[in-house]
């Protein structure tokens, strides 16, 4: 996934304007205490999200419709 990259965020379709790394607790599998210490950064790209916003989403949440060049 790259900068420019039209992506499917759920039924929003929309662009990957940075992409870079953080840490994602997910409780559905990792429970409700939160331990930053035992996960690593995983792939995460910053999309638009509407007129003039943007929101960071893990990579793995998104599909990739078209790359961009």
């Amino acid at each position: 996934m790259k900068v420019g990259d039209l992506v499917r965020w759920g039924k929003r379709v929309t662009t990957v304007v940075e992409v870079y790394e953080s840490k994602c607790w997910r409780t559905e599998n990792m429970g409700k205490k939160v331990n930053w210490g035992e996960i690593d950064p995983e792939p995460f790209a910053r999309i638009i999200a509407g007129e003039g916003q943007t929101c960071g989403v893990p990579q793995a949440d998104l599909e990739v419709i078209s790359e961009s060049r």
